[in-house]
């Protein structure tokens, strides 16, 4: 099951946040080939509010209904102030030996007296294998209102059963079980086991499939929001997403490093840190010349449990400088540690899908570009990213840059009329100006109603101060 690779192919969200239905594609989404191709990058980019960090909340969202954690709250806060509900459509492609799986899932989300919950979800595929390609038919589909009905359709159900009637039971009671904590029924803990555990050989297949992206969620999937930005810019934790892979047993997640002062691990905690600095450090050097960061202990120190801990701090080391902490770096190079071990699993793994918003926040646009060129050329996992910085532009192929429009109905395109020799960068600043796309692209600010607003805001802050001065008078 782990030899399977998984690939994003788009996602389609409907009714979140201020995209009222918008599609990113990646480049290999029309490759129907066994090979899954290389790298693949896709660089997002629009005007502020455009529905760019939408794309990373749904599939941060996404994430967490796929490994069958309970459903966000927060999806209501999400879900377009006129609509009562939302829907996200994620297609991939699963390469398995000889064996190409095009699959879908499909989530729709709405509101109700209790919060939000999925209202339906299922599950398609096509199988591509000797030279042929099954037509992409449902396989499962949940509906919540459909109190008796397990799942359709019926031909799958009976197939998964097969002659053990305890299986039915067991399925009725993981579908109470996952309206009950309000999580993916398909996903949910209580039917994987099951689905996992099936050795009926006609429901094979679709096994394969789900825990192919279960575990592609669970493993392969890197969601980096604002939230990791933001802890840096604020100068509190450091999150170093990470992923260590020892003796066929993975570990992944952020490990936050407090950077205010030294802090107190355990000894496992203490050999994880270990363990992703000597990673970065890897690479580090290069992007940043002749850095690398230590562990400076400060020696043993009793946990709460009574056990021994380690005080540690992180130290920025360059060439034979004297070290210093590494909150006294600037907040870019602190972003690039943070998200560094992510970037070397995606340069390494085809089946690992790294999404980062604002990815150059604090990063030298030189250096942006270099980074994205030498993933673009030698890479093998996906990278999804949004961004403000135009040096991409000069720097990728058509195919890896979608923008956002001013409609919400189309929220993202590809730039037309493209040629090999055209400056994607300078198409961009001319579309904004001069329109010719298929859809408008930037909703046009008006220079002199800006400057007359500076300047009346001006006024009344000069009267303010004015009445204040009269009246301590």
């Amino acid at each position: 099951m782990w030899k399977s690779i998984v690939r994003l192919s788009s996602l389609t969200i409907k009714n979140i946040k201020n995209v009222k239905n918008g599609t990113i594609i990646m480049p290999h989404e029309y490759n129907r080939g066994f090979d899954c191709g290389g790298a693949e990058i896709l660089g997002v980019y629009g005007q502020n509010g455009s529905g760019k960090t939408a794309i990373v909340d749904t599939f941060s969202f996404l994430q967490q209904i796929m490994i069958g954690e309970e459903l966000d709250q927060r999806i209501a806060d999400y879900i377009d102030t006129d609509s009562e509900s939302a829907e996200v459509n994620a297609e991939f492609k699963i390469f398995k030996e000889n064996i190409l799986y095009e699959v879908g899932y499909y989530i729709n989300f709405s509101k109700g007296d209790n919060g939000i919950c999925i209202d339906r979800e299922y599950i398609n595929c096509a199988i591509n294998q000797d030279g042929s390609r099954t037509n992409k038919n449902v396989f499962m589909d949940y509906r919540r209102n459909e109190t008796e009905t397990i799942f359709k359709p019926q031909k799958r159900l009976e197939e998964l059963i097969g002659k053990n009637k305890d299986i039915k039971t067991d399925l009725i009671v993981a579908k109470k079980m996952a309206e009950k904590s309000n999580c993916s029924y398909i996903f949910g803990e209580n039917s994987r086991d099951i689905f996992f555990n099936n050795v009926s050989d006609k429901f094979k297949i679709y096994v394969d499939v789900l825990s192919a992206l279960f575990r592609f969620a669970l493993g392969d999937l890197y969601v980096i929001d604002n939230s990791h930005s933001g802890m840096i810019s604020t100068n509190v934790l450091l999150p170093m997403s990470f992923r260590v892979d020892k003796e066929k047993i993975g570990m992944k997640g952020d490990f936050a490093v407090p950077l205010m002062e030294p802090f107190v691990l355990d000894s496992e905690r203490k050999e994880l840190l270990k363990e992703i600095v000597d990673q970065i450090n890897t690479v580090l050097y290069t992007i940043i010349p002749g850095m690398r960061i230590d562990i400076k202990e400060y020696g043993k120190q009793a946990l709460d449990s009574g056990e021994d801990g380690w005080k540690v701090e992180l130290m920025s080391v360059r060439g034979n400088k004297k070290p210093i902490p590494i909150r006294m770096e600037s907040d870019g190079i602190i972003k690039i540690i943070s998200i560094l071990n992510a970037l070397i699993q995606a340069f390494s793994n085809a089946s690992i899908c790294l999404i980062i918003d604002e990815l150059d926040a604090g990063i030298f646009e030189y250096l942006l570009g270099e980074l994205l060129d030498i993933f673009s050329k030698s890479a093998k996992g996906q990278l999804i990213f949004t961004s403000h910085n135009l040096r991409a532009l000069e720097m990728l192929d058509k195919e890896s840059i979608m923008f956002s429009t001013v409609n919400p109905n189309n929220r993202y395109i590809h730039m037309k009329n493209v040629k090999d020799s055209n400056n994607l960068r300078s198409m961009y600043i001319r579309s904004i100006t001069l329109g010719g796309q298929e859809e408008p692209i930037y909703e046009e600010t008006d220079s002199l109603k800006i400057s007359r607003a500076f300047r009346k805001a001006g006024k009344l802050l000069h009267e303010e101060r004015k009445k204040s001065c009269d009246g301590n008078s």
